[in-house]
């Protein structure tokens, strides 16, 4: 993971369904930091020989104050998308389809 910090304004959405059912929350990063996620998940299949699980690269998110880790998955009709975990749908007051300031390391 770099020290390069990817700032960017985004919007919660909601995905329902699935095989369990129930409600997922994502963001979409897409744009310059979505190209840099595709960038990156090339360099890694390219050292690795591999593809990584779903094509997925391991972030460090960060909305307001709370961090975490988790991954962004590539989407055919979105670029990428980051899950949202409750936690911190809850910690930091995030609603449904309202922007928000999102801090991405990859």
């Amino acid at each position: 993971m770099s020290d390069t910090a990817h700032d960017l304004t985004t919007t919660l959405w909601r995905w329902s369904g699935g095989a369990k059912g129930g409600d997922w929350f994502f963001v979409t990063i897409d744009g310059e930091v979505g190209e840099a996620l595709s960038a990156t998940a090339l360099m890694h299949r390219l050292e690795s020989g591999r593809r990584s699980g779903w094509g997925s690269v391991k972030v460090a998110v960060q909305v307001g104050e709370t961090a975490w880790r988790t991954s962004a998955f590539p989407s055919k009709e979105q670029g990428w998308i980051v899950p949202i975990k409750a936690a911190v749908r809850k910690a930091e007051g995030l609603v449904e389809g309202e922007a928000f300031a999102l801090q991405l390391r990859f």
